[in-house]
């Protein structure tokens, strides 16, 4: 049997995007039996505040709850913290402060496995406004390309009408168009940087694409095995 940290989700922001990460995390384990698997533990809470308006000042902060559900999470067992939902991550700090175990970075982490020097960027509304990635890509000499204000509020109704239960299928189309439109502006490569985007498939797309739902999981697997 492997030895692994015990893995908490702060799960529910949407809950599609959980059970899809949930998802990959098993299939991205090595394991020979059920035992070697890692022990996860989810809290799928959609009543969490919703994150780009309470950064754009239109409803309360999740700060508070994201904090609380954290402490939850490492109440029970859990030694190890990731969160699916990439605009959430501006409240990393105080998620962070509220507890004593490591929570992983996705944005980071994304931006870490980007090797090209300009890359399209599909985020929330609210992610764009806090500048978190810019900060990321900059530090990294990285420059990025963004959707035009018709291609961004494409890339909004995709994310909430998957929110909503409309199949990611649906929009493979009308996003793929949106990839293609960045490429011609000079991106080399996209972040589908929202875990609905991330579910879409990336095969549909005319650009490499950097699935930072992909990527959390990957770094999760990695940080709890790690001696």
């Amino acid at each position: 049997m492997k030895r692994a940290r015990t893995v908490g989700v702060l799960g529910g922001m949407g809950p599609a995007a959980t059970v899809e990460f949930f998802r990959r995390l098993v299939a991205g384990t090595t394991a020979a039996v059920d035992q070697d698997h890692l022990r996860i533990l989810i809290d799928n809470d959609p009543r969490i505040p919703d994150r780009t308006a309470g950064i754009l000042g239109r409803g309360p902060s999740p700060a508070p709850a994201l904090a609380a559900m954290a402490r939850g999470l490492v109440a029970a067992g859990a030694q190890l913290l990731a969160m699916p939902c990439n605009t959430a991550h501006v409240y990393l700090p105080e998620i962070r402060s509220a507890v004593d175990v490591p929570v992983v970075d996705m944005p980071e982490e994304t931006v870490a496995a980007v090797a090209e020097r300009r890359v399209g960027l599909l985020v929330t509304d609210g992610t764009i406004s806090t500048g978190l990635f810019h900060r990321l890509c900059e530090r990294r000499g990285i420059e990025l390309v963004l959707p035009g204000s018709g291609d961004q509020q494409t890339v909004m109704d995709t994310i909430v009408g998957i929110k909503a239960g409309t199949p990611p299928r649906a929009f493979e189309a009308i996003i793929a168009a949106v990839v293609e439109r960045l490429g011609r502006a000079g991106a080399e490569s996209v972040i589908a940087g929202c875990t609905e985007i991330s579910l879409l498939p990336a095969a549909a797309m005319p650009l490499p694409w950097h699935d930072a739902l992909e990527i959390l999981a990957r770094a999760v697997i990695r940080e709890a095995y790690k001696e």
